[in-house]
């Protein structure tokens, strides 16, 4: 599965922005997305805004889950207290041959079991949370610095290492 994580400021302005590919199961950490795809990320982020400010008034929770799809992307939205928002896109593998014969179906199954083949289960839902509760962590600690002011482009090597560290750990 590969990831785009980007923190979005008050005034829509992109202030970090990460890409990054799953390490679990036989992962690589590299993010698999095509040079189109590449482009199409950063749109497909910042169109989902408009679904976020709406959720983020019927829900009364900081972690909205996953508000939007576009065709094989899903995004799921963390709101700070600030309003800065936290937004993951995460593509779900394609299913290598899914066929109707009796091996690529057991295959299909077998692999429709992982969490990365399922980006609305239980169990992707819990580790996407748990990836925004401890990036979100760090985000008030680098905000927290006596040099950041509001709605600055966040350029720490730290808080790079450490929002790196958190997707190894949980995606």
């Amino acid at each position: 599965m590969s990831y785009y994580f980007a923190i979005i400021g008050t005034q829509d302005n992109p202030l970090f922005e990460y890409e990054f590919g799953t390490s679990k199961q036989g992962g690589d950490g590299q993010a698999h997305f095509n040079d189109q795809a590449r482009h199409l990320n950063q749109f497909v982020l910042h169109s989902s805004l408009d679904i976020v400010e709406e959720v983020q008034w019927t829900n009364g929770q900081l972690y909205l889950k996953a508000i939007d799809k576009f065709f094989n992307n899903y995004i799921s939205c963390f709101i700070t207290g600030s309003n800065v928002k936290l937004l993951l896109l995460h593509q779900p593998p394609s299913s290598p041959g899914g066929g109707a014969s009796g091996l690529g179906a057991a295959a299909s199954t077998r692999s429709s079991t992982s969490i990365a083949a399922n980006p609305t289960s239980p169990q992707t839902e819990e580790a996407v949370k748990n990836f925004f509760t401890e990036v979100y962590e760090n985000y008030v600690k680098a905000t927290m610095s006596p040099f950041y002011r509001a709605n600055m482009e966040i350029r720490s090597p730290v808080f790079r290492a450490r929002v790196v560290a958190a997707g190894r750990k949980y995606l």
